[in-house]
């Protein structure tokens, strides 16, 4: 039974991994102060921006970490369910949901951090401080 949890868990793994790189970016629809060397006159950056590289990346680490949180939550209920009344396993099913849904807290947390900085950089980049 648990052999086949690792290749459920795996096979989920591989298809978001394979899904994430055949998705389309959609950083491009973020206004990273790529205009503003036009406004100083400067010569216009080039498609593959650092900046663009970093909030993409982080971007695709923090929804990998909330699917990774999202997967420890199912895992705990799994245990959970299949604890048979048996205490010791469901009190580590709970101690797995609450490490989950800290997990998840704190990803969405960052989340809304990582959003907040980019918007003061386009904010103070634009001069709208």
């Amino acid at each position: 039974m648990l052999n086949t949890v690792k290749k459920i868990f795996t096979l989920l793994f591989l298809a978001i991994l394979v899904f994430n790189f055949l998705a389309p970016v959609q950083v491009g629809a973020l206004d990273l102060g790529m205009t503003y060397a036009e406004n100083l006159d400067l010569p216009e950056a080039e498609d593959d921006d650092v900046r663009d590289m970093a909030v993409t990346i982080i971007k695709y680490l923090i929804t990998f970490l909330g699917i990774i949180a999202v997967a420890i939550i199912l895992y705990g209920g799994f245990v959970w369910m299949t604890a048979a009344g048996n205490e010791d396993r469901v009190t580590k099913a709970k101690n797995i949901i609450i490490a989950g849904v800290i997990g998840l807290v704190i990803v969405i947390a960052s989340y809304a951090i990582v959003n907040f900085v980019i918007e003061m950089t386009n904010d103070a980049l634009d001069g709208d401080l």
